[in-house]
Order: C-alpha cells, then sequence, then structure tokens
C-alpha cells in the first residue's frame, strides 16, 4: 500500500470506529467560525457523566474503589467525551473503544468478586501518544511510511505497568510528523486544533494528549519530551505536566526516527488535569522496579512523602527567570511570573532572580545534538511524506550544511554537552550567596515558552524548554489562569525584574518575529501557564515545591 493511500485507509477506519457510536457524536454543527468550542464536550454529557469526567484521575481512582462510580461508567463517559474531542479539535489517531469497556467490566467483575481493586489505577482510563507502543495497535508515529507497518506486539513498559495497575486503554493520540515539533500536524491526520481557539496550537509534540484532556476526553495521559513536548502541550491547554530526568521513568517501548542516538535523549512523562495526578503516575510506575526490566532506568523508588513537602524547609528560595537574553516573553507570562513572585513573598519565601547562562549557546549546542547525522534519517523516512510546514522549519534548522558530524566531531559535541552542564551547575550552587537563606535555589520558576499559545506554523523559539533537556533537570508545568484581552494592561514588574527584562531592541530575527505576534485579542481566553525547573532526579523534591507554590497562589486569591 502506498503511504498517501495508507493515510486515507488510516483516516477511514478512524472514521469508521467512531461511528459505531453515533449517540456519542458532536450534536449539530461547529462551523469553523466558532472558535472556542472548550464547552461543547461536557455540554452534551449527562449529568452523572459530566461529573465523572470533570474529576481527576485520583478522585476517579477513589470513586471507583469506594464503588460510588463503575470502572464501565467512567469508560464511556470519557469515550463519549473523546468523541466529541476529535470531532473537535483532530486529536484522536488509533480508537479502540470496545476494547476499554470490555476490559472495564472486566474490572468491575473483579472487584464484584473479590472485594479489592487490581491496582491504584482499576478503572482510571489513560490515554496515549500515538508512538508510544500499545499492543495490537498501529504505531505510525506521523509518518505515512509506517501506517500499518508499525503494529505493536506488545506494550510499552510503562503501558504495560499502568495496564497491571489498572489502567483503562481506548485511545491514542496525535503526535505531528518527526516528533521535533511545538505543534501537531502530520500527513496521516492533518492538523490537530486548540480547543480554546481553533486558528491556535495546543502545542506539540503531545497536542493530541492536551487537545483531548482540555475538554475532558481523558484524566491522565502518557506524553514524551526531548525538546517541549509535554510541557509545551500542557501549558497551552492550562494542564499539568512532568519531564523527568532521563532515566527516572522508563524509556522502552517508543519508536521514533533516531532510535538508539542517545546523545540527547527524550524523556515519558505523565499530562495531567492536577499536580497530585504527576505524583499518582510515577508512584505507580515507579512502584512496579522497571529497573529490573530497563537497564537505563534508575533504581530510584519514588518518595512520596518527599513529593508531599516532607524535605522542604519551611521558607524557600525559587529564582526566577524574566528573560532568557534570547527571546522575551510576552506580557501576559511577565504578569504570572510577577503574580507568583508576590504570591511566594507574601507567604514568606525567598525570591532572587535567576541570571540567564548561555541560551543562545545552549540553542546552538541542542540542534547540534539533534540532528548528529545531519538530518539524514528524517530525510530518508519523508522520502515520500512531503514535510508539513513546522517540519519544513525545523529541517531548517539543521546545522553543519545537513552533513553528518563525524564521530570525533561528535565526541567533541558530546564534551561541549558536558560542559555546559558542569557550568549551569556551578551557576546554580552559586545562587547560595545570593539567597537569604544561605542555601542554593529550591528550583527555579520559569515561562515555558515565549508565548501563549500561538496561530498555526508560528512557533519559533523552544528555548525556554529545551534547555531544561539540555541539562537533563526535572521540570513541572502548571497552571497559572487565564489570559483576558478585554481592557488588558501590562502589570508593572518589579525592581527585582528591571534588567532583566530586555526593552530595547529585537536582539534576533526570532525576537522580532515573536514580538510580532502579540496581539491581545489573539490570545483571548487562552491559558497561563509557568515550570518549575529542579535538580537532576530530583522530582520529588520538585514536585514538593510546586505543592508550597500552589499553597502560596491559593492563599493569595483567597485574600
Amino acid at each position: 500500500m502506498e503511504p498517501q493511500e495508507a493515510a486515507r485507509a488510516k483516516r477511514t477506519e478512524r472514521e469508521g470506529r467512531l461511528a459505531r457510536r453515533p449517540e456519542w457524536r458532536l450534536a449539530g454543527e461547529a462551523p469553523p467560525a466558532l472558535t472556542d468550542v472548550s464547552h461543547l464536550p461536557i455540554a452534551q454529557l449527562a449529568p452523572r457523566a459530566r461529573e465523572i469526567v470533570q474529576l481527576d484521575a485520583t478522585a476517579l481512582a477513589a470513586a471507583i474503589r469506594e464503588r460510588r462510580y463503575t470502572a464501565l461508567e467512567v469508560a464511556e463517559a470519557f469515550c463519549h467525551a473523546a468523541t466529541i474531542a476529535q470531532d473537535l479539535t483532530n486529536c484522536l489517531t488509533e480508537v479502540f473503544f470496545e476494547e476499554g469497556l470490555q476490559r472495564a467490566r472486566e474490572l468491575d467483575r473483579h472487584l464484584a468478586e473479590t472485594g479489592e481493586v487490581v491496582g491504584p489505577l482499576h478503572g482510571v482510563p489513560v490515554s496515549v501518544k500515538d508512538h508510544v507502543l500499545v499492543k495490537g495497535h498501529d504505531t505510525a508515529t506521523g509518518y505515512t511510511a509506517w501506517a500499518y507497518k508499525k503494529v505493536a506486539t506488545e506494550d510499552a513498559l510503562a503501558v504495560g505497568i499502568l495496564r497491571k495497575a489498572g489502567a483503562v486503554f481506548y485511545v491514542k493520540t496525535a503526535n505531528p510528523q518527526t516528533l521535533l515539533s511545538l505543534e501537531t500536524n502530520n500527513n496521516i491526520y492533518g492538523r490537530t486544533l486548540n480547543p480554546h481557539n481553533r486558528s491556535l496550537t495546543p502545542g506539540g509534540s503531545s497536542g493530541g494528549e492536551s487537545a483531548l484532556m482540555a475538554v475532558h476526553g481523558s484524566p491522565l495521559g502518557i506524553g514524551t519530551d526531548i525538546g517541549g513536548s509535554i510541557r509545551i502541550p500542557a501549558a497551552y491547554m492550562g494542564l499539568y505536566g512532568l519531564k523527568g530526568s532521563v532515566g527516572r521513568m522508563p524509556h522502552a517501548g517508543l519508536l521514533g526516527t533516531h532510535d538508539g542516538m542517545d546523545a540527547i535523549v527524550g524523556a515519558l512523562g505523565p499530562l495531567a488535569t492536577s499536580a497530585r495526578d504527576l505524583a499518582l503516575f510515577c508512584r505507580t510506575v515507579l512502584a512496579a522496579a522497571p529497573w529490573l526490566a530497563e537497564p537505563s532506568v534508575v533504581e530510584l523508588p519514588w518518595r512520596q512523602d518527599v513529593a508531599d513537602g516532607a524535605e522542604l524547609p519551611p521558607r524557600l528560595s525559587v529564582a526566577i527567570l524574566w528573560d532568557d537574553g534570547v527571546v522575551t516573553p510576552h506580557p501576559p507570562i511577565l504578569d504570572a511570573l510577577k503574580r507568583v513572585r508576590d504570591a511566594l513573598l507574601a507567604a514568606g519565601h525567598d525570591v532572587i532572580p535567576w541570571e540567564p547562562v548561555g541560551h543562545a549557546d545552549a540553542w546552538e549546542l541542542i540542534r547540534k545534538l539533534y540532528f548528529l547525522d545531519g538530518g539524514e534519517e528524517y530525510r530518508q523516512t519523508l522520502a515520500h511524506d512531503p514535510p508539513v510546514p513546522q517540519t519544513a522549519w525545523m529541517l531548517g534548522q539543521v546545522p553543519n550544511g545537513g552533513r553528518p558530524y563525524t564521530v570525533a566531531e561528535t565526541f567533541g559535541i558530546n564534551g561541549e554537552r558536558e560542559a555546559f552542564r558542569t557550568r549551569v551547575l556551578a551557576h546554580w550552587a552559586a545562587t547560595a550567596a545570593r539567597t537569604a537563606t544561605g542555601r542554593a535555589v529550591d528550583a527555579v520558576l520559569s515561562p515555558v515558552a515565549a508565548t501563549l499559545a500561538p496561530r498555526h506554523d508560528t512557533t519559533r523559539w523552544w528555548g525556554y524548554t529545551s534547555y531544561w533537556n539540555l541539562m537533563d533537570y526535572p521540570a513541572a508545568v502548571f497552571p497559572v489562569g487565564r489570559f483576558r484581552a478585554a481592557g488588558y494592561s501590562p502589570s508593572a514588574l518589579p525592581p527585582a525584574a528591571d534588567g532583566a527584562v530586555h526593552a530595547g531592541e529585537a536582539r534576533s530575527e526570532t525576537e522580532r518575529f515573536v514580538r510580532a505576534q502579540w496581539e491581545p485579542a489573539t490570545f483571548d481566553n487562552i491559558p497561563v501557564s509557568l515550570q518549575l525547573v529542579g535538580r537532576r532526579l530530583n522530582e520529588e523534591r520538585l514536585l514538593g515545591v510546586l505543592g508550597k507554590v500552589e499553597e502560596a497562589l491559593r492563599f493569595q486569591d483567597h485574600y
């Protein structure tokens, strides 16, 4: 089957599976002029189903365990919402509702007969990014050449662990052609849309996950991140996301070009609707001791007491990255940083500026690491699959004139990477001389991107996320609010940000382009999110800091 024919067949197959449940389809029309469709999925649900899909995974697991809901009715509610989400945003790839419903029935029967749940995710629906293996289902990964040729014979390690813990799998979600994109578009299924404004991107490469979860089509999703691919979609959709350090979560069972390249490695992790669900995911996966099945996983059991803040000092020290020295964030993002700063100070915590270190250099270095082969494997895989716009842009970033680096040059690039990591590590340690606590900062608070969710095909600067992939530091995204364009006026920045936020002439063509994107009406009603960054392999401590940050924000909002 030719790639284009296979792509048509994939779309026809998906539509046929969705058509088996006409009662779950979108009622009426959603004309293109209706850009905000985020309210439509739950509006069509019955009251009890609407109640179900608005719960996070932790609450769902408890409700099923306590028999307030059956696993079957939970699965049906999310399948219904997912169907409407697909009709509105084009977020799904593989659809296997009946398999999920059958598993839910089995779980209900087990609970009725034994009085016990099979595990901590008993009956909780979990969606899966397309390039992650799910047994019996295709893994086309956004490549027309791979359609129908990558049917998984086994689960990815993380999927298998979650399945044994009681998770119900029912859909796979869209990722972009090549995966190396912060938007979601490919020649099999087309473009995935942002439900808050369909003229904007939901992010990528886990954009199918974020679009689905934003409209309550899934309570918990599996994503991956090598440059921002969990964090950008989570931020654009007002969700939570966690990119851990490499080796903390299992990585076996992911398909993509450049498999086997370990100069820069992606991380598997969760997208969720609450911070506690990030911990639930990690706790469940690591309870299965994945280091016994995958050699690269670090033998480091999950410490929930640390994630709950047990080892944190009463007074945190947090550094804020206001501007990375390359592209200044748009005003709503600076406002969000100020809001969190004010909340932390009001709660008695210590806040200092983070002085940026080599962000332009970091982008040049990570481009080399992404394209050690000069982009050759991408070009081969795309031989009969025309690049979509974001792929074309990314392939335009290939360094070295498109030539592969020699072995000697690769050794040198790896040496540059380690030298850069050492430089930033020393910089972090040196913050102890500037904090009021006399300790190095507990976390860095940073933008996730320079913009809120932008128009399709206009993503240009990855530096606020890819920098931390280069460092291999864990980073957690959390929502701060929504932008309202009517009557908007930027907040006055605090003195600590003076000089840190660039206000002069654009420093590059990239910054000039990003500045030109700022138009308040474009981003009306779009979520505003930030990220917290911690030290390598300190995911629990990072989530503990996130808990303190959200506590400070709640206190600020209350008073």
